[in-house]
């Protein structure tokens, strides 16, 4: 009690010693024993600095808790006597400030301040902290095993015996370091690690670096202690206890690469090892910097919220990222654990060697691991043809960023939730995008050489948003300047600028348009003789030109676009920064066609003038292979989305994809029907029986011959193979009689086989659907669920059993999610929006979510990526103005939740936009299909 007097005196006196910064005074934050808390902002003060972290941790899979303790090292800026950190849940033991000697600077226990609004505590000392002296601060804690999927938690999973096993491991990204040890929880505090776990025998300990020695220490116990670590976030520290057998290899440079899983598993795991192996080779000579640890281990966990985690030396992937059973999985699923392995490999680099200083340039770490996805796997893996899915990426952060409640690429992130929702479409996707953008501008060998001296100048280090674009140009010659050089020009009065197509260019002034302004670029054209006009605004899906909101939408916004264009006279492309809001573009004669954004290279949308779209159509018709397949599928997307905006009417692009009966591709085939289906399911969902029946008519009709030559096996490129799951699951889907009964043939034989034949795995999914919609092959299904030791196997059955159209099936699937013990939580928010989409069950998810709200937020923390699909998963299944105000009436009665919650607004603007594709474009539909029809 005496030292609790001291340091309330203290804090009245002395308080502007450690917290000049603070932005209001200490008594505004109490502290959960009732003194002023000595820190007011959500962020740590910069004048202690951790050195280097000794961690000793110890979970006990039996009481599910554990305990731990940890020295660290500090370097202190300014005198103060108070050190403040994160702690989240901990309950702290022993707190205790040391010399550089070791020794105790206080006789007394040193009392802990707690302030959980902030997630931080603040240990006194009596002795002031000299600035420039070396000190420790060591702590003892302890805590039960966290219940989700963040902090040190518990994970379980059951062997064929069907016996129940249980394991420990860590999430830490981005802010649930704390929850496992006090630290430094942000990612400019970079220090060394050095960490021992106690275990049991039967069980292996797993961290970031190798093990250096395994000690007995009585009990039945062993400690393993782990090689000092390299300079990291504490984000990416990790530990794993588990009992998990391995498959190894070694990479060219000497790199130990392990691949880890439940032990019935383990033949899973070699694909997964082949793949590490040649991405980590690849990036180690792309970026021309060697991996500078010598081990990686994969590791499949049991319960994973997310896809994966780049944990340095020790990543960590839900199993169907990972794990790949080639019986039972498909070209797709093949595809997908290649994506995740190259995007976490990627982020090796981009996020553990350079990290960005806060949340809110995130993107330097996911858009970047997203792009390199592809540029990995295109150089490693062609037959995979990743460039095929490269689109798609495109499109979905249009999807995202055409709406009013998109968000600018580097935005403001203070507090965990609004951290967590910075991990999304738009740091991943669009960074993606416009990086593609980039590279395309740079080119190939401009791009690559200059996030090479990116990597070396920030390496160990923080980088922010402008670093990346000084780091991208080197420093050269005028003469190399005017030679068209990528680099900055020795000149003053050219500094910072590039050639492009002739002119120079600030680049730093460009990139700032696409990553601090949100939204993306409308570019309209008219083609007047030799002359082409482009105009820029902002590309909005819900509000049109005429609407009085219009003008405030569009005010400051401006972009410095990298137009490409092709015409029918031209071989390459043209190239062309527009700058300002209008433009004439002169070109060399006289063409019968153009085409902007050459292979969608660039993030914008494009609107041509009624006689543009028409020669497009034309050439279409006539001769589409003088575009490209991007082209051509981009042209299908943009006019698209311009009829979702009410910018072009729905039967001018619906005469665009007439061609199609001719497409041989699979990326403008799936591109068209896809926007055909996705019409089709917001049709059925209102019950508009007439224009729901012509649509499914028409569709089956005109992509009849696409349909029929599909074959129901593994055969073919993986093209071939894509294209064949989505349009037999589409013609089921359908009940397209052929397609219904195959998969019902198919699907007997499976049965009456006892689950031993092996179906052809892109159609399995599709064959369980079928299957599923009697009650015996739906009971049979949830049989083999509960029993199959494969994940990926396990989701499509999961999937196929979401597709019944019997409500209590429904029902129960969703009791069983929320349960979690037949259906793991990690699914549930899947689940949800697997009922959501199905036309029976669009009603039933939203009153579960309503239902169950606060059990959800208990599993799915606000901001996380679960609550997020759930939220936009049931909401925008809807489109009506009374399902609207169903939803705002939900969500403003748990306002003091979800007030900070920006996928709120992202959910209910796609549900406007729903509302309003309908009332532009439903009697549009229902004439088309039946002038086609007749």
């Amino acid at each position: 009690m005496h030292l609790l007097l001291v340091i309330l005196l203290f804090l009245e006196s002395q308080f502007c010693v450690q917290s000049s910064d603070s932005n209001s005074p200490a008594g505004d934050n109490l502290a959960t024993n009732g003194l002023p808390f000595p820190w007011s902002k959500v962020r740590l003060p910069n004048y202690i600095v951790p050195v280097h972290y000794h961690l000793l941790i110890h979970p006990n899979l039996t009481t599910l808790k554990f305990s731990g303790s940890v020295k660290i090292e500090i370097d202190v800026k300014n005198n103060t006597n108070w050190v403040v950190l994160h702690s989240k849940n901990l309950k702290i033991f022993t707190a205790t400030v040391l010399d550089e000697h070791e020794a105790h600077l206080s006789d007394k226990v040193l009392s802990v301040l707690e302030y959980p609004a902030h997630e931080q505590i603040a240990i006194f000392s009596p002795k002031i902290l000299t600035s420039g002296e070396k000190y420790f601060l060591y702590l003892e804690f302890g805590a039960p095993l966290s219940d989700g999927f963040y902090g040190f938690y518990k994970s379980t999973y059951k062997t064929k015996a069907g016996e129940t096993r249980v394991l420990a491991s860590t999430h830490f990204e981005p802010t649930s370091a704390r929850m496992a040890l006090p630290c430094f929880d942000e990612p400019i505090f970079k220090a060394n690690y050095t960490v021992r776990i106690r275990r049991g025998p039967s069980h292996i300990a797993l961290s970031n670096m190798p093990l250096e020695q395994t000690v007995e220490i009585g009990n039945g116990l062993f400690e393993d202690h782990f090689e000092v670590s390299v300079k990291m976030s504490s984000y990416l520290l990790a530990f794993i206890v588990c009992d998990f057998r391995s498959v190894s290899g070694m990479t060219a440079t000497g790199i130990n690469i392990s691949i880890y899983a439940v032990p019935e598993k383990w033949h899973q795991t070699h694909y997964a090892l082949e793949a590490a192996l040649r991405l980590l080779e690849f990036y180690e000579q792309y970026f021309n910097i060697l991996y500078p640890l010598p081990k990686m281990d994969l590791i499949a966990i049991p319960d994973f919220q997310s896809g994966a985690m780049e944990n340095w030396g020790l990543t960590t992937y839900r199993e169907t990222s990972l794990l790949y059973d080639p019986d039972i999985s498909s070209a797709s699923d093949k595809l997908w654990v290649t994506l995740v392995i190259g995007h976490e490999l990627a982020h090796q680099w981009f996020g553990n060697l350079v990290t960005m200083e806060w949340w809110n340039d995130i993107w330097l770490n996911e858009g970047f691991a997203r792009y390199m996805e592809f540029v990995s796997l295109e150089a490693v893996y062609p037959e995979l043809k990743v460039e095929d899915h490269f689109l798609d990426t495109c499109f979905g952060a249009i999807g995202r960023d055409s709406l009013n409640s998109s968000r600018p690429i580097s935005s403001l992130a203070e507090n965990p939730t609004q951290i967590k929702e910075m991990f999304d479409t738009v740091s991943y996707d669009k960074g993606a995008c416009i990086l593609h953008m980039l590279r395309n501008f740079l080119t190939n060998e401009g791009f690559q050489s200059g996030i090479i001296r990116y990597l070396r100048r920030f390496r160990y280090s923080n980088a922010r948003n402008e670093d990346l674009w000084d780091s991208l140009i080197k420093t050269c010659s005028e003469e190399d300047f005017t030679a068209g050089e990528y680099c900055y020009s020795s000149t003053q009065a050219t500094k910072n600028a590039y050639r492009f197509a002739g002119e120079h260019i600030d680049l730093k002034k460009m990139m700032s348009t696409w990553t601090l302004q949100k939204g993306i670029p409308l570019v309209t054209v008219r083609r007047q003789g030799r002359r082409l006009y482009v105009g820029q605004e902002r590309f909005l899906k819900i509000v049109l030109p005429n609407d009085p909101s219009w003008n405030s939408l569009q005010e400051g916004y401006l972009w410095h676009i990298p137009l490409t264009y092709k015409t029918s006279h031209s071989e390459h492309e043209v190239k062309h920064l527009l700058t300002t809001k209008s433009d004439v573009l002169t070109l060399d004669e006289e063409v019968d066609w153009v085409k902007l954004n050459t292979d969608m290279n660039g993030y914008y949308i494009v609107h041509y003038d009624e006689e543009g779209w028409n020669c497009l159509t034309e050439l279409l018709r006539v001769n589409h292979t003088a575009l490209s397949f991007k082209d051509r599928a981009s042209l299908i997307h943009n006019a698209f989305q311009l009829v979702t905006a009410g910018r072009l009417s729905l039967d001018r692009a619906l005469d665009l994809i007439g061609y199609l009966k001719s497409e041989t591709h699979n990326v403008p085939l799936l591109q068209g029907l896809g926007y055909l289906q996705s019409f089709y399911k917001l049709i059925e969902k209102r019950h508009i029986a007439d224009v729901t029946h012509n649509l499914k008519t028409y569709i089956l009709q005109y992509f009849r011959d696409v349909i029929d030559k599909q074959t129901w096996s593994d055969d073919g490129t993986v093209s071939d193979r894509r294209l064949r799951e989505e349009v037999l699951s589409l013609a089921c889907d359908f009940n397209y009689p052929p397609c219904l009964e195959k998969a019902k043939q198919l699907f007997n034989s499976w049965v009456d086989s006892n689950g031993t034949v092996s179906l052809p795995t892109d159609v399995s999914e599709t064959v369980y659907m079928v299957g599923a919609q009697d009650d015996s092959g739906w009971a049979y299904l949830l049989e083999k669920y509960g029993v199959s030791m494969c994940e990926t196997e396990k989701s499509k059955f999961l999937s196929a059993l979401a597709s019944s159209k019997d409500s209590k099936k429904l029902s129960r699937l969703l009791q069983l999610g929320m349960g979690g013990t037949v259906i793991k939580t990690q699914n549930l928010p899947s689940l949800i929006y697997m009922v959501a989409r199905n036309p029976v069950g669009h009603f039933l998810a939203w009153d579960f979510v309503k239902k169950h709200w606060n059990e959800l937020v208990e599993k799915f923390p606000l901001g996380s990526f679960g609550i997020r699909s759930i939220i936009v998963g049931t909401v925008t299944q809807f489109s009506s103005t009374e399902e609207l105000r169903e939803v705002e009436v939900f969500f403003k009665s748990i306002t003091e939740q979800v007030s900070q919650l920006r996928v709120i607004q992202v959910a209910t603007e796609n549900l406007e936009k729903n509302i309003m594709w309908l009332k532009r474009n439903l009697e549009t539909m229902r004439t088309w299909l039946q002038q086609r029809l007749n």
